[in-house]
């Protein structure tokens, strides 16, 4: 069992990234840490705890980073995850659940000092990066770093050029970049590339009802509203669900494959957020980045929804093989 840290920023499909994580047994969720992202941090940690309390799972500690970026001003994703951060579904308030005074930079800091520690980060990466600023040895202690966010060859989804995650803090994101190369890590981006090719579909989330109805009605309630948005912006028939794809890769790194390469994110212009992932060898510059272009979605779906559900694997091919042949 692999210790993780979620780096989050709840959220829609950091939702059901973590519900992925806590039904798995490969991993153990040591704490959630929120960031600025798709909702404020106080939102955020109040969505987290909703997810907690779904899952029967409120051991799970949360705590509170950066309310917003780096650098630049911070642009929330309400338009895209509903006013509440979880597709307008209002789920009730968890009692009892007040802000922990420990911070979410100070978290990190203790708890990967101790080692053999991995991060999922799910969200803008200015947590990781004031982590870099206070305690360098620490964010260094990183067994592997995980990153929804960038893309490579495909198209952005809030500029033409950029994800959503490194455009809302490519500051930060940019300082994560520089300091595994200066120091010869690598970061795991999985980026647009991959994660447009997850995407929920009615058919799916109508057999996920049947199968497991308080799983399916919670989850519905969720994702409507994410339903309407990528039909509304991109004409797509169902939902992009980009943040488990992170997991399930941490999970099983056969999923995902592509290339090692030198990357860098623009902090400005027309192109900021953009990582411009240099595949050629053009810097001739040591790789600080596995960059996915590849999914086997077969495989992901079997590991999503077996867990999420908790159904066997029979039972899945039963009932929703036919959606991957």
């Amino acid at each position: 069992m692999k210790k993780i840290i979620i780096d989050c920023d709840p959220g829609i499909d950091d939702s059901l990234a973590i519900m992925l994580a806590l039904n798995s047994p490969e991993v153990e969720v040591v704490g959630i840490t929120i960031v600025a992202g798709n909702s404020p941090v106080t939102m955020g940690f109040h969505n987290a705890k909703k997810i907690l309390s779904f899952l029967g799972r409120l051991d799970v500690p949360v705590f509170v980073g950066a309310d917003r970026p780096r650098v630049r001003e911070y642009v929330n994703a309400l338009d895209t995850h509903g006013e509440d951060g979880l597709g307008e579904s209002f789920l009730p308030e968890v009692p009892g659940q007040e802000i922990p005074d420990k911070t979410a930079v100070s978290f990190l800091r203790e708890t990967l000092k101790e080692g053999g520690v991995s991060v999922v980060a799910l969200g803008p990466l200015t947590n990781l990066a004031r982590l870099i600023d206070e305690d360098l040895e620490a964010f260094l202690s990183i067994e592997r770093l995980v990153s929804m966010g960038g893309n490579f060859r495909s198209h952005g989804n809030c500029s033409p050029v950029a994800e959503y995650n490194y455009w809302e803090d490519p500051d930060s994101a940019k300082v994560v970049f520089d300091t595994l190369y200066e120091h010869h890590g690598r970061i795991e981006m999985v980026g647009l590339d991959v994660t447009r090719e997850i995407v929920l579909t009615p058919e799916i989330l109508d057999q996920m009802k049947k199968v497991n109805s308080v799983t399916g009605d919670f989850i519905e309630k969720i994702t409507v509203f994410y339903f309407k948005f990528h039909w509304e912006w991109e004409h797509i028939r169902g939902c992009v669900i980009n943040d488990p794809l992170a997991v399930a890769q941490f999970i099983n790194p056969n999923i995902l494959t592509g290339i090692e390469a030198f990357t860098e994110v623009e902090t400005s212009g027309i192109s900021m957020g953009q990582t411009v992932v240099d595949s050629m060898g053009f810097y001739r510059k040591e790789s600080n980045a596995q960059i996915f272009t590849r999914v086997d979605k077969k495989t992901f779906w079997e590991m999503f929804l077996t867990r999420i559900l908790g159904i066997t694997q029979s039972e899945y091919k039963e009932r929703f093989a036919q959606f991957f042949t």
